[in-house]
């Protein structure tokens, strides 16, 4: 065990947070082989082919063809798929003591997932389809201004239209805590006015707490599990952190270099997206947007995990910049405290290997944080 959390990491929920992190890795790389399987045999067997065919013996309209090729090939893998997320909530979270989703709210999310996945992706993959074929070579630039004003729509009122649909959102009670963060946020000149809890605790027990929007949409959320478990001081530290983010102007940086990249994307979308080598190359005779969208898919994945390393590692720089923030604004040994039981609590794996790490980890390791933060205590 680590010496930095005796005290708060006991020899047998040590041992827990091992046995956890060995059944989450296997089910990760039994459910990752699962799907990479199936997009095999898909591929030899010509299935996406056949789902072609099949949709173009309903309708020749490019816009009704997309929207019934990419319907039944998501329905399909989410059935499939769907005893995967069951033995994981039920079966693998249950038994660690972190599940508390009934059937029915798994149900009702099951339902809601398809619900807005055809809505709101319904909505969106119709307009591309029509902007690929009403703007010709400017469809590239069109998607993209398109996508960015829907990115931007969704990361102010994301909060305010689909977070109510899975969970209740209620502005944080007047009292010591609210005081604490109004407190702290006009000492960082951080004006805020949107302070909510969550109830977390409906599916899970994991804390957690998050920052969401900009300008006067800038809101924080608390789980109500994290109010439970946290003192105030705690829970103030955690917020620095997020507020950290947004006085670093990280939260900006992100929408910004995901603009960039949408816009990239789109781009060399548009160079491969109408190719009939392309389409035949899944085994399709002709041509269309639904075939090209998901062979681009495909060859674009090498590099999407190439960006998603590259994007890992800011993560994990921008995290230690909001800790030294929270630090330096706050309570440093509230933040560490904070952070232990944060690390503790979801039994997260304290010792990683560094090429995981590297690979995988949005944020740095607990041990690499308070070492971090050690080190900046000391510089000062």
């Amino acid at each position: 065990m680590p010496q930095e959390l005796e005290g708060i990491y006991d020899a047998e929920k040590y041992r827990k947070s091992q046995d956890y992190e060995k059944v989450t890795m296997r089910f990760s790389l039994v459910s990752g082989a699962f799907t990479f399987i199936i997009l095999i045999a898909m591929l030899v067997s010509g299935g996406f082919a056949w789902t072609d065919a099949f949709v173009r013996g309903y309708t020749q309209n490019p816009i009704l063809m997309a929207l019934m090729f990419f319907a039944l090939l998501a329905f399909a893998f989410d059935i499939i798929t769907t005893p995967f997320s069951v033995y994981h909530t039920f079966v693998i979270e249950q038994k660690f003591g972190f599940n508390t989703t009934t059937q029915k709210t798994f149900v009702l999310d099951k339902i809601k997932t398809w619900l807005l996945s055809a809505i709101l992706g319904g909505g969106i993959l119709t307009f591309i389809v029509w902007i690929y074929g009403a703007t010709g070579p400017w469809f590239w630039f069109v998607a993209w201004m398109t996508m960015t004003g829907f990115s931007v729509f969704m990361s102010l009122f994301y909060s305010n239209i689909i977070v109510p649909l899975f969970n209740k959102q209620k502005p944080l009670d007047e009292g010591e805590l609210r005081n604490a963060i109004k407190e702290f946020a006009d000492k960082a000149g951080f004006k805020l006015k949107n302070i909510f809890v969550i109830n977390g605790s409906k599916r899970s027990k994991k804390a957690n707490a998050y920052f969401t929007g900009f300008g006067q949409k800038k809101r924080i959320v608390l789980y109500d599990t994290l109010m439970n478990d946290f003192t105030n001081e705690e829970i103030v530290a955690i917020l620095a952190h997020e507020i950290g983010h947004y006085k670093k102007k990280h939260v900006m940086y992100g929408l910004v270099t995901s603009i960039i990249t949408s816009g990239i994307l789109f781009y060399i979308m548009s160079l491969v997206i109408g190719s009939p080598d392309v389409a035949g190359a899944l085994g399709a005779s002709d041509a269309s947007f639904h075939m090209g969208i998901l062979a681009f898919g495909m060859l674009y994945s090498p590099f999407s995990m190439i960006l998603g390393i590259a994007g890992n590692m800011i993560s994990r720089k921008h995290e230690y910049a909001a800790d030294r923030y929270a630090v330096t604004k706050y309570k440093p040994e509230a933040m560490t405290s904070g952070l232990k039981k944060l690390y503790v609590s979801t039994l997260s794996n304290l010792r990683p290997h560094p090429f995981t790490v590297f690979i995988t980890y949005s944020h740095p390791t607990l041990l690499q944080r308070l070492a971090a933060i050690a080190k900046s205590q000391e510089a000062k």
